[in-house]
């Protein structure tokens, strides 16, 4: 078990949270994490690149010239690849560059990353990260009274839900990555982070009801 302080959005203790167990002691072998992390890069490629192959280009219909007795060599279409404009020999279509990954492969990277940072003393808990209206001043002094600094790299901010707000507050700021917990709710609009996420984050804040909506969906 390990606890972490939580702190209001003024800076003030506000008691600490004791981690579930599955969560506070879970791990990842380094395979399973990487294929977790190779699959959420292959999953937002689009994959609709495409080049014309020589049937799809347009013209070349006539022989350049003769066959025989002109000293060069055989052509059959000025649309061949070794002319200009001509098509692609080898060309790039459309294609699906989907990985698939298990649950239980993706939990078990997920919950791995997370208990690494706790274990660090990488994660703050902050009793509600919420703004009335967008303000970058806000979310700045939110980050300072959870302790991250001015010059602070790669900052994780983790909501309960989607809320347009605080996200734009958080906006303008340089490598302060805004996510939110997993739903137990079917389709709802969520934002989830990722274990890619948790790797890169050199400090995460998180909310409480946020980490609690972690420990529900992801480390029952």
């Amino acid at each position: 078990m390990a606890d972490i302080k939580i702190v209001r959005p003024d800076g003030q203790d506000a008691g600490t949270h004791t981690v579930s167990e599955k969560l506070a002691n879970a791990t990842a072998k380094l395979v399973t994490t990487h294929r977790a992390v190779v699959a959420e890069e292959a999953n937002k490629r689009q994959g609709t690149q495409k080049t014309k192959t020589r049937s799809e280009t347009r013209g070349g219909g006539r022989k350049p010239y003769k066959q025989k007795k002109t000293g060069n060599a055989r052509q059959g279409s000025i649309r061949a690849p070794q002319y200009a404009h001509g098509g692609m020999a080898l060309a790039i279509t459309p294609r699906d560059y989907t990985k698939k990954v298990n649950k239980k492969e993706k939990r078990a990277a997920i919950l791995g990353a997370l208990s690494v940072q706790i274990e660090a003393g990488n994660v703050t808990v902050v009793e509600t990260i919420s703004f009335a209206a967008p303000k970058t001043k806000d979310a700045i002094a939110l980050l300072t009274a959870a302790g991250i600094a001015k010059d602070q790299r790669r900052v994780l901010v983790i909501l309960p839900q989607v809320d347009d707000a605080t996200y734009k507050s958080f906006r303008n700021l340089p490598n302060v990555e805004v996510r939110t917990a997993p739903s137990v709710e079917q389709g709802a609009k969520t934002n989830a982070f990722s274990t890619r996420d948790l790797l890169l984050a050199q400090k995460i804040v998180v909310a409480k009801d946020a980490l609690a909506r972690i420990e529900e969906v992801w480390a029952k």
